[in-house]
């Protein structure tokens, strides 16, 4: 797999499931951003260029694909990364697989690049731009 994609496992607990027993939709958000979150733990320079640029990533859109049931005790693995960078928008996939290989849910999460002073959408241009450029990876990469 690409080091460009980030790996974090997580044990589902009773408290992410819903009252039929599997994980709530909205928890598989929660568990996305703990993948957001691992994929800039794995990539400082890419944390260092934004603070730099004076800018901050911002989720505009996010197309979530269910899969299979999740439940307490399951061990998933999120996988995160980025797939294509645009001029003023980029496109982040997520996968969550269960321990057994099972694909249990995969998104599609568009974000902006918010100038902090101004308070408004930026270009994504410069190191910035260099930086998530030299990480995209094809979305098959997540399955190999």
């Amino acid at each position: 797999m690409s080091e460009s994609i980030s790996q974090v496992g997580m044990r589902v607990r009773g408290y992410h499931l819903d009252g039929y027993g599997h994980v709530n939709n909205a928890r598989y958000l929660e568990f996305m951003e703990e993948g957001r979150w691992a994929f800039f733990d794995e990539h400082p320079r890419l944390i260092q260029q934004l603070h730099s640029a004076g800018r901050a990533f911002v989720v505009v859109n996010l197309n979530i694909d269910y899969r299979a049931a999740a439940v307490q005790g399951d061990d998933l693995q999120v996988l995160t990364g980025i797939v294509d960078v645009g001029e003023r928008s980029a496109l982040c996939h997520h996968r969550i697989v269960r321990a057994d290989g099972t694909l249990v849910a995969q998104a599609d999460l568009t974000f902006v690049l918010l100038d902090v002073k101004a308070n408004k959408a930026a270009a994504i241009e410069g190191e910035v731009r260099e930086v998530l450029q030299g990480m995209v990876v094809a979305k098959e990469a997540f399955t190999g």
